[in-house]
């Protein structure tokens, strides 16, 4: 029993005492021996009838101890199973009310002592209580956190000439600024859920079939400065199991691990699909998924059509959709991955339909392998791995994968099939120069058609092209990063007999701010 649980209990002793007492009931030589004994026991093992195995010994041992409040008898006893008198109670409140009087003499002098500091930490603390709430008076949503990024983009893309003309690429190099922007809505009604909302917006040109913009930034979008809702899905845990799903939910929003640890600040979107961009597209949508954990195993599996929203379920329609019809634009993609501390491996296997187009090869820069993608059903296969040092130094983490898709068109009526191939390697260096620095350098083959068959086929595989990246991420704050970064492709315009001889650098600087 604590000193001020004693004080609790003490006006019932006396009330007790005040109650008055027969002298035939009360033994005064044995209240004198108790009273007089009070001083002489400085530890509950001077009790010989006190035992470390009886129910109340630790609190007998508290209050001797640390308070001195409990008295045996001169005999060396504590008589703890015997009724106390009433005399016997006074005693041991007054040896009580005495240690009271010293406690309460020593903490008079620590609160003169440091009366100023006192006062000041009382000050700070009122005025934090001000703020919490003035917040929660203020506040956006008790349930609610709002975290954004802004990414400011200067660069440009150089193409060498093109003789034959046909897409001249040469008078496209002129720099551009462009910006991206997204609000991340993170509320959770349990703790253990998410409903993730993403506002987003942006007017990032990008390079493509027919324009010679920046090359695919991952991180980057153009709503032509819209505003726009980038997410929408909720994800909540049953078990060893995740599920999620909503109306605009993404591929990667429903895999538990991305193979990969490059890079760690994301520009030339090829690097960053783990070496098979066809098997991780990223298509964005309406869909599900549903994911098993077990220690460092995950397996999951999930579908998005990227055309949910619409109603028409004829293919043959403009403007038809919706979920599971054969007019969706229909994404399966199953993963099993193993993620230790610091390495990892997966596998992946995406099927997707026709309806989805060319989003399969938006990533490659390729014209020829967008075309081929967008021709009929594919099946496209991943497998990736990633390792990392344990602590940052010359050895820098690796990165490494693999693609391959397979397709057979029959859109013209004579059944040809194709095979095309992606991989990559990437590593980066943490801690370069100075803490929270890292540099990245990778090199690969973005998605080429290596193998053309079939009846009546006259197309002819590609000759592959490779890509190299350079970057350097300097941490300026916990906040803000820059990143200047450069890009080479030797054929971004893949099989185009046109333009088989044009190269493309691009260089860039990216300013990151997050809030």
């Amino acid at each position: 029993m604590k000193l001020f649980q004693q004080l609790l209990v003490a006006p019932a002793a006396l009330g007790l005492l005040a109650s008055g007492a027969n002298a035939a009931d009360l033994n005064i030589n044995g209240v004198s021996d108790y009273a007089a004994s009070a001083d002489q026991v400085t530890s509950v093992t001077q009790f010989s009838d006190v035992y470390p195995t009886d129910w109340a010994y630790q609190a007998l041992a508290n209050l001797v101890e640390t308070y001195g409040c409990v008295a045996g008898y001169p005999n060396g006893t504590f008589r703890g199973n015997r009724a106390m008198t009433r005399y016997e109670a006074a005693a041991l409140l007054s040896a009580c009310l005495d240690r009271v009087t010293e406690v309460t003499d020593e903490l008079k002098r620590l609160l003169k002592e440091f009366e100023t500091e006192l006062a000041i930490l009382k000050g700070r603390v009122d005025g934090l209580e001000a703020k919490v709430g003035e917040l929660e008076a203020t506040q956006f949503s008790t349930t609610t956190k709002l975290k954004g990024v802004t990414n400011w983009l200067f660069g440009g893309v150089h193409f060498t000439d093109d003789d034959q003309g046909v897409q001249e690429r040469a008078a496209q190099g002129a720099a551009q600024f462009s910006y991206n922007l997204a609000l991340n809505l993170e509320t959770s009604f349990t703790g253990e859920d998410l409903l993730y909302t993403r506002l987003r917006a942006g007017n990032v040109d990008q390079f493509g079939p027919y324009n010679g913009g920046i090359f695919g930034q991952e991180y980057a979008t153009n709503t032509f400065t819209d505003l726009t809702v980038n997410r929408l899905y909720y994800s909540f845990p049953v078990g060893d199991f995740t599920i999620t799903g909503g109306p605009v939910v993404r591929q990667d929003d429903m895999l538990p691990v991305w193979p990969s640890a490059y890079p760690s600040d994301m520009t030339y979107d090829f690097f960053t699909y783990a070496g098979a961009p066809a098997a991780y597209p990223l298509t964005l949508g309406g869909g599900a998924g549903i994911t098993y954990t077990n220690d460092n195993w995950t397996f999951s599996t999930s579908y998005v059509s990227n055309n949910a929203n619409l109603s028409n379920p004829d293919p043959d329609t403009a403007g038809s959709g919706g979920v599971g019809t054969d007019a969706a634009g229909g994404l399966s993609t199953t993963q099993i991955a193993y993620a230790g501390d610091n390495w990892g491996v997966a596998g992946v296997a995406t099927f997707a339909s026709e309806e989805i187009g060319g989003t399969l090869g938006l990533a490659n820069a390729t014209t020829e392998a967008v075309r081929v993608m967008a021709l009929d059903n594919s099946s496209n296969f991943g497998l990736s791995a990633w390792w990392m040092p344990e602590e940052a130094g010359i050895i820098p983490s690796v990165s490494g994968g693999f693609g391959v898709s397979y397709l057979d068109d029959a859109s013209t009526g004579v059944d040809i099939d194709y095979e095309l191939y992606s991989w990559y390697l990437g590593f980066e260096w943490d801690d370069v120069f100075t803490d929270g620095n890292s540099l990245g350098v990778s090199f690969g083959q973005p998605t080429w058609v290596g193998k053309v068959s079939g009846d009546g086929n006259t197309n002819a595989e590609d000759t592959p092209g490779y890509a190299w990246e350079l970057f350097y991420k300097f941490q300026v704050t916990d906040n803000i990063t820059v990143t200047p970064a450069v890009h080479w492709l030797t054929k971004p315009y893949s099989n185009d007999p046109a333009n088989d001889n044009v190269d493309a650098f691009s260089g860039l600087i990216k300013t990151t701010f997050k809030f």
